[in-house]
């Protein structure tokens, strides 16, 4: 089950699950309370200082669920670093997979934002998301990054 924090974000309620000493989901809605445990608290200012524009990297322990395609494919997507894009393709090449592959191991991502599947794009178009409010929400966290010119 694991403890639970929520954060009030500029794209919706969040929901934080720490496992393990390491959070293990950001879920989409008000599914918890006030954080708890260090782990929470450091996840939860975190995310505040990502949403103000005064973090580009995330140092709270992260321990998402996942074979070791998944855990490879996390590692690839945090390598992507902040304001910057790949496409589903770029990152097939990288993994030795499909884009479709990649496509749903970006929709089966249980940490969006903090494993950045927002900063994986289409050859020709934004792709999907998986956050509340899909495309909306992945342009939103673009433009927090400074890629907005890529939306052009």
């Amino acid at each position: 089950m694991g403890n639970k924090a929520r954060l009030e974000s500029p794209v919706g309620s969040l929901t934080l699950t720490e496992r393990d000493g390491g959070i293990a989901a950001l879920d989409w809605g008000r599914f918890g309370g006030e954080a708890e445990t260090d782990v929470l608290r450091e996840a939860v200012a975190e995310l505040e200082a990502y949403f103000s524009g005064a973090l580009k990297n995330f140092s709270v322990p992260l321990k998402p669920k996942g074979r070791a395609f998944q855990q490879k494919f996390y590692n690839s997507l945090c390598a992507i670093p902040y304001g910057e894009t790949r496409t589903y393709g770029d990152l097939a090449g990288e993994l030795g997979v499909s884009a479709q592959a990649i496509g749903q191991a970006c929709g089966a991502n249980p940490l969006a934002i903090m494993i950045p599947c927002h900063r994986v794009l289409g050859a020709t178009s934004l792709g999907g998301y998986s956050g509340r409010q899909g495309i909306e929400t992945k342009v939103a966290l673009l433009k927090l990054e400074g890629a907005a010119g890529l939306l052009i």
